[in-house]
């Protein structure tokens, strides 16, 4: 089974190490690698396609040096590779014509404003995980400690 991969893109160190550490309940089933900006998440999801795993989540701010997250997610939607790749926003500084391009043309599933609380996180984080389980794999007993356990299991036995 090839490890579902977790991105996260975001320039301030200090605000990038933090998402991770944050992301630490995750880390037994799933990959998490971290971008300082769009180039190097670009060369994050080369080096997990050549691994050939696959890309679950996508955490990401706003504003980075370079292209802009917004963009960013959006060209990921259009990318057939990242069609069910779930995308979260994470960001104190997108206006509303920036989100509501997210939303309507990157297909943002989640935005979570800076700062936040890391339950918080997680709980969006294990949420959009779950989804993206549900819709891609076909064993979902692995992720039912880490995930959304109750909605796996209803899963496991609705696909019989």
């Amino acid at each position: 089974m090839n490890r579902i991969v977790i991105v996260c893109v975001e320039d301030e160190a200090e605000v990038r190490e933090a998402v991770v550490r944050d992301l630490a309940p995750f880390k037994p089933l799933f990959r998490i690698e971290a971008a300082e900006d769009v180039e190097d998440a670009l060369a994050v999801l080369r080096e997990v396609a050549v691994d050939e795993e696959p890309v679950g989540l996508v955490l990401c701010d706003h504003l980075l040096p370079g292209k802009r997250g917004v963009d960013f997610l959006i060209d990921l939607q259009n990318n057939p590779a990242y069609q069910t790749t779930r995308k979260v926003l994470i960001t104190g500084q997108a206006g509303l014509d920036d989100t509501v391009r997210a939303v309507n043309q990157a297909r943002l599933n989640h935005y979570i404003a800076k700062p936040w609380q890391p339950a918080d996180l997680q709980a969006v984080v294990r949420k959009e995980l779950t989804d993206y389980v549900l819709a891609t794999q076909d064993s979902l007993i692995p992720y039912i400690a880490i995930l959304d356990g109750p909605r796996l299991l209803d899963a496991i036995a609705q696909r019989g």
